[in-house]
């Protein structure tokens, strides 16, 4: 990994520890996870691997913030007020990426954007935006089923990695009489045509 991200101007061992101030042990282990996987697919799909790392790193550092901090950053930056109906599955990419910003002075667009969306993907998704989203589900921690597929899929192609993902997180939400955030339908209706004939 790197030692020193210029992005935000720290060493690797400051940007850990201050990670760590805003996560539980657990999930300081998943983003580490993340970070891994995301810098692996970077380099078989000839990604960026720095911002591959970074983006992996961080894409979780506002998953344990506040109702109030998220409250505060939609109405700071002038978001959808419609964000206000959902929680943190939501909130810690589509808003969290604005608290990487604030704390880490990280303004390189592409990485945001990458965090932004790395749970509800988008229609039109970067090389470093699938990168993320697919690393996040398919990262050496994760284990429930469905997994081992994700991961083969994931050596093939990261579109039809993205649709898998996307069409399973939708059956699960579905199941589970949860709502769907209408962002990740976008992606489905975007992506799910790479799956056809590939499952």
């Amino acid at each position: 990994m790197f030692d020193n991200y210029d992005e935000i101007s720290m060493s690797r061992t400051e940007l850990l520890e201050k990670i760590q101030t805003q996560v539980k042990p657990s999930r300081f282990k998943h983003m580490l996870g993340v970070e891994k996987m995301a810098t692996e697919l970077a380099e078989r799909y000839m990604g960026n691997i720095y911002s591959a790392s970074l983006a992996g790193l961080l894409h979780d550092y506002a998953k344990e913030a506040s109702t109030k901090e998220f409250l505060r950053l939609i109405d700071k930056y002038q978001l959808d007020p419609d964000l206000k109906k959902w929680g943190n599955a939501v909130w810690h990419g589509k808003v969290g990426f604005l608290k990487v910003k604030e704390d880490l002075g990280l303004d390189n667009e592409e990485i945001l954007h990458a965090i932004e969306v790395h749970t509800v993907g988008a229609k039109e998704m970067s090389l470093l935006d699938k990168i993320v989203y697919v690393a996040d589900y398919i990262e050496e921690g994760r284990d429930f089923s469905g997994v081992d597929k994700a991961r083969q899929l994931a050596k093939k192609s990261l579109d039809i990695a993205v649709a898998y993902e996307t069409r399973e997180t939708i059956i699960y939400l579905a199941d589970h009489n949860l709502p769907i955030y209408p962002q990740t339908l976008e992606t489905y209706n975007s992506y799910i045509g790479a799956l056809t004939d590939k499952d």
